[in-house]
């Protein structure tokens, strides 16, 4: 993990533009990016103008289609694009035969709360209408995400409770971002962690959330919300040198509190954005327990649809 941190330091913008700073992102998880899995599909579309990228094996789908985890991104909601995060759906597909479809949502500053939230949504719907393939499952649908995408996947199970829409097989948040709040005591004891401070939190929800009124809605911060009953299972990860780490905490014993089963993944050695690292000792389990829930709640899905 210290050798991720320092070799992630070399990846420097040119200078403190937004574009700079996203372009040295980019450059750093492609540095990171390990090869495609043999034996799948990688394929572009675009649905509503809103592009997405479906991976899936490439051998026969099963009957009633993949199973398929709608994948949300991290990076601050500024940060992160289709090319990006690869590396994310080649450690799940290497684990586990479900599909993923990744989402190119729009990005603050330029695009606050809900846009982001809203490209979720129309993916989510997309996905539910057969729209995206028909190799694809329209029922065995699962939601995850990590840092920021792990935020808009809870928003979305949030959102699609109130509205009496089904709810996805599974939310599968890594180190989410979950509450505007930062009284939590890891946003203390961590507030200088590498790869990001709790400062960065900060500046990453007044740029997804300029109106103050913005942070008392669930749907943009989960844990602002009254009720959580009703929820899809979550899987839960947080890591343990991460000023984030306790808000993971929270939702899982809010969810609990709820009646709604999840499970808490603590990432021993992890700091914020370790995934990307790669298969070493703090990230292989990691990969290892969402691809064992994503097993279980999409086997759930079949028996469900079976009866």
């Amino acid at each position: 993990m210290s050798a991720f941190v320092s070799k992630s330091a070399e990846f420097v913008a040119s200078d403190m533009s937004l574009s700079s700073r996203r372009h040295a992102f980019l450059r750093a998880c492609r540095h990171f990016t390990a090869q495609a899995p043999s034996g799948w599909f990688i394929e572009d579309q675009l649905v509503d103008e809103l592009k997405l990228r479906v991976y899936k094996p490439a051998s026969p789908a099963p009957e009633g289609g993949w199973p398929t985890l709608l994948y949300l991104h991290g990076g601050g909601w500024a940060f992160g694009s289709l090319d990006s995060h690869d590396w994310f759906a080649f450690a799940i597909a290497r684990r586990v035969p479900v599909a993923i479809v990744a989402v190119d949502y729009r990005l603050a500053p330029e695009h606050p709360f809900p846009a982001a939230f809203d490209d979720t949504l129309t993916a989510w719907h997309a996905l539910r209408a057969g729209r995206v393939g028909s190799a694809l499952s329209r029922e065995r649908l699962m939601v995850g995400g990590d840092s920021a995408g792990g935020n808009l996947s809870a928003g979305l199970c949030i959102a699609l409770r109130d509205a009496n829409e089904p709810q996805p097989l599974l939310q599968a948040l890594v180190y989410p971002v979950l509450s505007a709040s930062g009284d939590q005591p890891s946003m203390r004891e961590h507030a200088d962690a590498p790869m990001l401070s709790a400062a960065e939190v900060t500046d990453s929800i007044a740029a997804y959330l300029p109106a103050a009124g913005m942070r008392a809605d669930a749907r943009a911060m989960p844990l602002a919300a009254a009720d959580l009953t009703g929820l899809a299972p979550a899987f839960i990860a947080v890591a343990e040198y991460d000023p984030l780490r306790d808000q993971g905490y929270a939702y899982a014993e809010a969810l609990r509190k709820a009646g709604v089963k999840n499970e808490l993944y603590i990432a021993k050695g992890l700091v914020h954005g370790g995934l990307l690292a790669g298969e070493i000792e703090e990230v292989s389990p990691v990969y290892d327990a969402m691809a064992r829930a994503l097993s279980q709640y999409a086997a759930v899905g079949a028996e469900a649809t079976s009866r």
